[in-house]
Order: C-alpha cells, then structure tokens, then sequence
C-alpha cells in the first residue's frame, strides 16, 4: 500500500523533530530553515514525488544545499539516516518503513557524491590510486 499524503507529512514532521534536536544537525537546520511550517511542506512534496512519482517537488535539491556543502561531512548525512530510520520505524509498518529507508540511502548517496566528492583530493592523497 501506499503511503497518502498526510501519512507522508506525518513522517516528515517526525523525522524533523529528532533533525532539530539533534546535537550536531540541528544547528545546521536552524541556520538554514526559516519557515519551518514551509520547510515540512516542501519536503512533504520531495517525498510525496520520490515515493509516488507525483511531480508534487518542484525545485533543486542540490542547488539549496550547495550553498552550506561547507558545513557538511560524511558522519552528518549517516546521522540523518540514522533519525531518518527511526522516523519511518515511528511512522510506518516494516515493509513500508524499509521502502522509505532505501530512497533515503538513495538521496544520502547522491548528495554525498554531489556535495562532498572532491576530485582534487585524489591529486593531494598519494595513498590513492588510479
């Protein structure tokens, strides 16, 4: 079965209440989010359009977050996995949950290859090879 919108808002609004409490991402969030109740809603269209195919989400992911990439590492994105899984576990049955999981890991990966890969570290690191 598939998840309905509110469902999906519901899990948003959960996953973003660990998000905010969070010791290391919340800060983050707090920088760069000045309307939450708009924030929920543009996430809620990010997931409704990568569960459901919608075309609710109309904007660039990669483009909002380029702007504070400094601010981010690898440990940061398996933390929001992290209250991401527990999100779904809240939310969600098992069967359901994992299917959300796995888009998330999707979306770490990509932004995690969008955001953080430096080409350039691969001329710096002898201990690399080609």
């Amino acid at each position: 079965m598939d998840p309905t919108h509110e469902e999906i808002r519901a899990l948003v609004e959960a996953f973003y209440r660990r998000v905010r409490s969070d010791p290391r991402l919340g800060p983050i969030f707090e920088r760069h989010v000045a309307d939450w109740d708009q924030h929920t809603e543009r996430l809620t269209d990010f997931w409704h359009s990568l569960m459901l195919t919608s075309g609710r989400y109309k904007g660039n992911p990669f483009a909002v977050h380029r702007a504070f990439a400094g601010e981010l590492d690898m440990d940061l994105f398996d933390r929001w996995l992290s209250l991401w899984q527990a999100a779904t576990q809240e939310t969600f049955p098992p069967e359901l949950a994992a299917r959300f999981q796995f888009k998330a890991s999707r979306v770490a990966e990509s932004f995690k290859a969008g955001l953080l890969f430096d080409p350039a570290a691969r001329d710096r690191d002898p201990g690399v090879t080609r």
